[in-house]
């Protein structure tokens, strides 16, 4: 046999062994190998990242205890366990404000109080006064730095002034206000419910 021919024999049968490899066992066997192998790869790192994260745990654990040991001494919370008793201290402490702020009775006076519940949704629960006072200017002014500055940490909203002109006419200002506005703070409960 000449060597031309045999070279074509030889190509031709290398051509068919790459033909039949290509048809019966690349697309039904080493394919699918391929893939599970890339897929075992990708299970491998996330085995590994989730193995990393456990690892983290106790770490993590007392990084959250520390900040709910802090956050239950956070003097920026209101002390109260619900809503109704965190409302109740909320207009008590109104109470001592303005009795502090206005040593004279009739210069700031409590009209209105009237506890509501927040429609914001909101991390923490929010318990909230409705507020409305009669007051001079200066008594005002005294009354609501008393409310922001102090500890816990207590918030005016929706403030609303109206001049009353009739009213502590008398008076170093020459007239009274009618003053509206929400007071609130924040319990340490979570919103969900759970502390």
């Amino acid at each position: 046999m000449p060597a031309a021919e045999r070279l074509k024999l030889l190509g031709g049968a290398a051509l068919a062994a790459v033909l039949a490899y290509f048809l019966l066992l690349h697309w039904w066997w080493t394919a699918p190998m391929l893939a599970m192998g890339d897929e075992i790869a990708e299970l491998r790192d996330q085995e590994l990242a989730l193995r990393e994260e456990i690892a983290q745990r106790p770490v993590l654990e007392s990084e959250l205890a520390r900040v709910r040991e802090f956050e239950q001494g956070n003097p920026g919370f209101l002390p109260e366990t619900n809503r109704q008793l965190a409302t109740a201290a909320l207009v008590q402490r109104l109470e001592a404000v303005i009795a502090e702020a206005s040593p004279q009775p009739g210069r700031c006076q409590i009209t209105a109080r009237t506890p509501t519940e927040s429609r914001v949704e909101e991390p923490f629960v929010r318990a909230t006064v409705q507020v409305r006072l009669r007051c001079g200017m200066a008594e005002l002014g005294a009354v609501l730095h008393a409310l922001e500055s102090g500890s816990p940490q207590l918030f005016v909203d929706n403030l609303d002034l109206l001049s009353r002109r009739s009213y502590l006419a008398a008076g170093p200002e020459g007239g009274g206000i009618d003053v509206s506005f929400d007071l609130y703070g924040y319990l340490t409960t979570p919103a969900g419910g759970a502390p």
